[in-house]
């Protein structure tokens, strides 16, 4: 049975499950039903990150157009164009074994893509969740669901996993941003271009 965490809430991961070691995050959303114009296209990324809250280069940023981490610590399972169906609408494997030394938190974020543009934001979107499942047991382990708090934003963390005495945890951040990928890549020091 899954842990179901508000906004703000930490759970251990790694403290009393010392088996674990791969984990699938797995996100999804719905869009709500109206006419836009133009077709919604959300993207999960994940921000591998340092003990100062950057990345310590550009191949700590894993999304649609960097799939893998070099260390293979972080893998996306690719693009959902649509969002259409139900469950996961797109899946990150993490392999806590693989995670370098000098890696400390890991955030897992959600974009929509050229949203300026197709005048879109999270205030159309619904249902939007992650879910962390025990990638060798097919356990869902923990789920956060982040209800309807955003209006404006284009860009949200959703959570992250993060070390602590070295153990790994997960927080549900639920923050949101204005300025989509870029404002996001810029908090967490990747150049965005």
């Amino acid at each position: 049975m899954a842990v179901c965490l508000t906004k703000g809430q930490k759970i251990d991961l790694t403290k009393g499950n010392p088996s674990l070691t791969k984990i699938m995050a797995g996100l999804g959303w719905d869009v709500n039903v109206f006419d836009s114009g133009a077709a919604f296209d959300l993207d999960a990324c994940a921000f591998l990150l340092g003990a100062n809250g950057k990345c310590t280069a550009d191949t700590d940023f894993v999304f649609y157009g960097n799939l893998a981490h070099p260390s293979g610590a972080v893998v996306h399972q690719g693009d959902n164009l649509t969002g259409a169906g139900e469950g996961d609408d797109e899946q990150v494997l993490i392999d806590l074994t693989q995670v370098p030394a000098n890696i400390e938190r890991i955030a897992f974020t959600v974009t929509i893509y050229d949203a300026e543009t197709r005048r879109q934001n999270f205030g159309q979107v619904s249902n939007a969740f992650i879910r962390l499942v025990d990638e060798t047991t097919g356990t869902e382990m923990v789920r956060y669901d982040l209800g309807e708090d955003f209006s404006i934003e284009t860009a949200v963390v959703v959570g992250e996993l993060y070390k602590h005495n070295g153990e790994w945890k997960f927080n549900a951040i639920g923050s949101g941003f204005q300025g989509g990928l870029a404002a996001l890549c810029g908090y967490y020091g990747i150049n965005a271009e």
